[in-house]
């Protein structure tokens, strides 16, 4: 490496016994990313030295001990400044430039909330003689159940199929295929003539929300800018939750129609058209196109191109011109820094050690949380305690689950609206244990409270509304932003898969374990659970507000 050494121009306080009494100017290196990075300090560990940069130059601080901690920085004048590498620049953005690039992939979720209220009218009309609209309407409980859970069951095929495949299909290709198997879904099921395609069906659907549940948080996370990351994946919780509420509106108005349910799971497919067509009119994510350049998949020149071409793109027009241009090439730097020395495509199996397992840790641990904490068990007496307390809509299921809804609706829009404001762990921290505080006060309505029956709809509310705060919006904000960027698509598609099997689990043990332990014990079951969620919580999960998915893959995990 040829170095040309200068006076000092800059001064370093640094403990642990550094020695840096110049900077050389590096002119090439074959050991050490040889790129300028803007406001921090880079530690090349093969060749045991810091990079900065300095005005245009790339600066080598020579080192003869461990890791610094760095504490001041000044120039040689003596006039001292704060230097602090935690410190995350705000990227400058058109709210109008983030809301195609969100709202598309969002569909994806729409869809899928959809399928859960859409079925709730449709189990009804398929069972009624008079309204079926078929010679097939008398279902036995096994294939009530696989109906019912069919997309479910297709969810969980869909994380495995991605596991292995995201990176190479990419995010926007997945939520296209998503989209397909949305439309296909939907269509057949419609127009399904007898149970078995219906079963088939619904099975392709469900392929379609376990691909969208992991494309679209990562299309959103790497998309969108690090200050708003929060508002926007929380917001596509809001869409998940709004999908519920279209699906119960659709099936109370075409409850009493002969063959209703052909048009509430029908009326999903042009959204699933509307949803396709609006990927194919975005970009791919530029940082899946700079993780395929230094995986090596292609020319390192022509993928940055690409890379640039899609955020100028997804940004549109802006204040600074070279802003773009700025966030490519830091974003290359640090997937470079990050994977210097290593393999730079992920095993199979490396989300199981080092940073993707901490990550994993986190990510899967919220997510399998957010489903053992009894979420459909709750809502399954949300009828009898409204009731008890004597709320006439609790005779109508159907008016009863938009009334859950729109408040379920309203919680989430105080998440949105927060998270990016009070942080992920306060809400996190706060929403979980009111839902363990609930959930003991469900348990003491069945045990001693009975005759007090607003004390059951007030639990039951504060439970709904503690949910759609924390472990509702903010598991899958986490999954998105956790995982480092080169085993992100498998982390996400664990997580994925985590989630609807822990769902499937709680769905089918809770009538056993009804049976056995009589409502009073479950609640207590699921609030002892609720409190180690809440420790789970408040010693493993980090706060990544603010921070770039760079930021947290290199400050948090590593």
């Amino acid at each position: 490496m040829a170095l040309t050494c200068a006076p000092p121009l800059l001064n370093f306080k640094l403990k642990n016994n550094y020695s840096l009494y110049h900077f050389c100017v590096a002119k090439k290196s074959n050991s050490v990313v040889t790129t300028t990075v803007r406001s921090s300090l880079s530690l090349d560990s093969d060749s045991r030295s810091f990079w900065a940069n300095g005005k245009g130059f790339r600066m080598r601080f020579l080192r003869s001990a461990p890791k610094p901690n760095l504490m001041k920085v000044g120039a040689s004048s003596g006039e001292g400044k704060s230097f602090n590498s935690e410190t995350t620049q705000q990227e400058i953005f058109a709210w109008s430039s983030v809301i195609l690039p969100f709202l598309f992939p969002a569909l994806g979720g729409l869809l899928f909330g959809y399928d859960i209220g859409a079925t709730s009218g449709a189990t009804i009309s398929l069972q009624s003689p008079e309204l079926s609209g078929t010679n097939w309407f008398n279902f036995s409980a096994v294939q009530l159940g696989l109906v019912v859970s069919g997309s479910l069951y297709g969810a969980l095929v869909g994380s495995l199929i991605v596991y292995p495949l995201a990176d190479f299909l990419g995010r926007r290709r997945e939520l296209i295929i998503a989209s397909i198997f949305y439309l296909i879904g939907a269509l057949l099921t419609a127009y399904a003539p007898g149970l078995g395609v219906l079963l088939v069906a619904r099975l392709l659907y469900g392929l379609g929300i376990g691909m969208a549940m992991h494309g679209a948080p990562l299309y959103i996370a790497e998309t969108c800018p690090s200050q708003i990351r929060g508002t926007l994946i929380s917001l596509k919780e809001l869409f998940i939750v709004m999908g519920i509420l279209l699906g119960y509106f659709v099936g109370n108005f075409e409850i009493n129609a002969i063959g209703g349910w052909r048009y509430m799971y029908g009326f999903s497919a042009p959204i699933a058209l509307l949803m396709g067509l609006g990927m194919l009119s975005l970009p791919p994510s530029p940082r899946w196109l700079l993780l395929r350049a230094v995986q090596g998949k292609g020319s390192l020149q022509e993928y940055k191109d690409k890379a640039l071409l899609a955020l100028r793109k997804l940004r549109g027009s802006s204040g600074d011109d070279k802003a773009p241009e700025r966030q490519i090439e830091d974003t290359l730097i640090s997937l470079k820094t990050a994977y210097a020395g290593e393999e730079s495509e992920g095993s199979f199996l490396e989300v199981f050690q080092g940073p993707s397992l901490k990550a994993f840790i986190i990510g899967g641990g919220l997510v399998l949380f957010q489903q053992i904490t009894g979420q459909p068990s709750v809502l399954y007496y949300a009828g009898p305690i409204l009731q008890s307390a004597g709320f006439s809509a609790a005779a109508d299921a159907t008016k009863l689950s938009v009334v859950v809804g729109v408040f379920k609706l309203l919680m989430t829009g105080v998440a949105v609206l927060k998270v990016d404001d009070l942080g992920r762990r306060p809400l996190l921290i706060g929403g979980v244990g009111g839902l363990a505080f609930s959930l003991l006060l469900l348990s003491a309505y069945y045990k001693f409270l009975g005759g007090f029956p607003f004390v059951a709809v007030a639990a039951l509310l504060l439970y709904v509304g503690c949910y759609q705060i924390s472990f509702g919006p903010i598991s899958w904000l986490m999954v998105s932003e956790i995982f480092p960027l080169r085993t992100r698509g498998k982390g996400i598609s664990l997580a994925v898969l985590t989630n609807f099997g822990s769902n499937a689990i709680v769905t089918f043990a809770f009538s056993p374990l009804k049976e056995l332990l009589g409502a009073e014990n479950l609640f207590l079951l699921f609030g002892a659970i609720a409190v180690l969620s809440l420790v789970f919580v408040v010693t493993s999960v980090p706060e990544t507000k603010g921070l770039s998915l760079e930021e947290i893959e290199s400050k948090i995990l590593k």
